[in-house]
């Protein structure tokens, strides 16, 4: 029987790959997760799975707080050695951010097996001080390979959850009609910067026959505000795959998972990169998108800035026209993403872990 210890933390996109991974292993491993308190693990990972968490912060910061963000990795990586010890683990894969960092250093102090994966088109602190410590590390964009040269890495794409690769409906709760339907979401926690830039082109998009999904996020001050038969505002929805497949245009920040799923449901997007992103991370992966004709980026802008509506009346006016499908832009956009999509990144990583273990 073989332990697996996965460590991923905090996000939807360090999560939903390590849970895809999971989910792709032989039926007779047993998992082990390794998360921090009080984050979306404690509510993600499935009962089946045991749940163990340690503290562990940040390898930034300055003077004393870079000091006290060293002592706390010491800390927690004793820590997880004693797990690896008392749960006879026999391999380690993390899908990166900082609980990844004492997750390795374990590992390696135990003298096991541990891969890596970096989903983004810049690799982050992690990735980058302590890819060269792991037995494998595997990359989601080709961008990143080229960023960690001492690493090896391997291309495997970034895994997604099943229910993004089987045809799902659309939901029953979005507007009906002959119009082309827009999605817009902002990622998990939603996007302020991305609704502002939004709602002021909403009245022309409506009126135009346009149908709208906004999936605004939990901390929106402005939502709400517009009432709409062709328009639904809710903070999150648990059937985006539905949506994405069946989505004529995308308007999308640019992380790793979303533009993960974006590509297998091959949905026609623009992104916006969050501008705050560390790294500038999402300008890659956007770029990523780009390259290979997949995705328009449109860079965040205040309100009254003409950019997003322009973008949006180039993709979706020549539908609105009724066009012919020969010159549709959104169709080019639908190619490219088939061309990122990588469907099978779970069943890559699975067989990464399952060489290291024989």
């Amino acid at each position: 029987m073989t332990r697996l210890l996965i460590a991923a933390s905090g996000t939807g996109g360090h999560l939903f790959p390590a849970l895809a991974v999971a989910q792709a292993l032989p039926a007779d491993w047993t998992l082990h997760w390794l998360g921090v308190p009080d984050r979306l693990e404690t509510q993600l990972v499935p009962g089946d799975i045991s749940l163990h968490t340690v503290r562990a912060g940040g390898l930034q910061g300055r003077g004393l707080t870079k000091v006290a963000n060293l002592l706390r990795l010491l800390g927690s990586t004793v820590e997880v050695r004693r797990l690896i010890r008392r749960e006879r683990i026999r391999v380690v894969f993390s899908s990166g951010g900082y609980i990844a960092a004492p997750a390795i250093l374990a590992a390696r102090w135990c003298g096991i097996p541990v891969v890596l994966h970096e989903s983004n088109g810049v690799p982050g602190r992690v990735t980058r001080l302590l890819g060269r410590l792991c037995t494998r590390v595997a990359v989601g964009l080709p961008q990143a390979a080229e960023r960690l040269p001492h690493c090896r890495p391997r291309v495997t794409g970034t895994p997604v959850r099943r229910a993004f690769l089987e045809p799902a409906a659309l939901p029953a709760w979005v507007p009906q009609g002959p119009g082309p339907l827009l999605l817009v979401m902002g990622g998990s926690q939603g996007a302020v910067g991305l609704n502002r830039m939004l709602r002021p082109l909403l009245p022309q998009l409506l009126a135009a026959g346009c149908r709208v999904v906004h999936l605004s996020g939990s901390s929106d001050p402005d939502s709400g505000a517009l009432q709409h038969p062709a328009y639904v505002e809710r903070p999150f929805s648990d059937e985006v795959p539905g949506l994405l497949q069946h989505a004529d245009l995308v308007i999308s920040r640019a992380g790793a998972g979303s533009l993960s799923e974006l590509a297998v449901c091959g949905s026609p997007a623009i992104l916006v990169p969050f501008p705050q992103a560390a790294d500038r991370h999402q300008d890659a992966n956007a770029g990523a998108a780009a390259a290979l004709g997949a995705a328009v980026i449109v860079w965040q802008h205040p309100p009254e800035h003409p950019a997003l509506g322009q973008a949006i009346w180039r993709l979706l006016g020549p539908r609105l026209r009724g066009c012919d499908p020969a010159i549709d832009p959104l169709l080019r956009l639908r190619a490219g993403m088939e061309r990122l999509a990588v469907r099978d990144a779970d069943q890559l990583l699975a067989q990464v872990l399952l060489e290291l273990t024989g």
